[in-house]
């Protein structure tokens, strides 16, 4: 579905990304993990068209995505949920979710997509007609994720979902995450919860100051680095 080949990206004379490639099938729940300033935002910026890169290839269902503006790029199927979330604060729940869903028209669509939302996330039909500025962390993280998924994409990126939230809402975060994978929802996950995003995802790729440098699945990325290893960006 996703192959991004020897991507390279720079912030003026600063290289952010190194060569980097990783791909995603459909169907997949792929990790991206790493430190702090490792390049994981910058990689899901580069591929939703937010940022230009110097070099590479960034392919989705055989079609190129260099040059292409994030209207075009969601359009096509690839829809992101950023750190940090950013709903829109003076809108309802309702406003923002109908803006997940800008790109299509069908009245009736979107109200079967509206109940297919609420089953996911029922916090959101009690907060319906609420300003988003006003919800909680975590119900803010959930209707990021509800105005994502209003787009119908073929491919999901995540961008460290449960950062800054409490235990109870990081757990009720990554069950929603393995209920969309169960759905049949593709998604590309940038996470610093390693021990918990090893426990869900099918492939793991380490990013350490914008390379590549391990990748495999779950039981074989455990069986090469201790989770310490991983946030020190070490590896065999």
């Amino acid at each position: 579905m996703l192959r991004v080949d020897h991507l390279q990206v720079r912030y003026g004379a600063i290289a952010a990304l190194h060569d980097v490639s990783l791909n995603v099938e459909t169907g997949e729940l792929v990790a991206l993990i790493g430190l702090n300033g490792a390049g994981k935002s910058t990689t899901l910026s580069t591929i939703a068209g937010n940022i230009r890169p110097e070099r590479g290839s960034i392919m989705f269902n055989e079609q190129s995505l260099i040059g292409k503006s994030p209207e075009a790029i969601l359009r096509l199927g690839i829809a992101v949920v950023p750190e940090g979330r950013d709903i829109f604060p003076s809108l309802t729940v309702e406003e923002n979710l109908r803006l997940g869903a800008f790109c299509r028209h069908n009245r009736r669509e979107y109200r079967h997509d509206l109940e297919e939302i609420f089953e996911l996330f029922p916090i959101l039909q009690e907060r319906l007609h609420q300003l988003g500025g006003t919800l909680s962390g975590g119900e803010q993280q959930q209707l990021a994720i509800a105005r994502s998924l209003m787009a119908h994409p073929k491919l999901l990126m995540l961008d460290e979902p449960s950062l800054g939230l409490a235990p109870a809402l990081v757990d009720h975060i990554f069950s929603l995450i393995v209920t969309l994978r169960s759905r049949g929802v593709t998604l590309l996950l940038v996470e610093q919860n390693v021990d918990r995003t090893l426990e869900i995802a099918d492939r793991v790729y380490l990013l350490n100051t914008g390379r590549i440098e391990l990748e495999g699945s779950p039981e074989q990325f455990k069986s090469r680095t201790t989770i310490r290893d991983v946030f020190l960006g070490k590896g065999e």
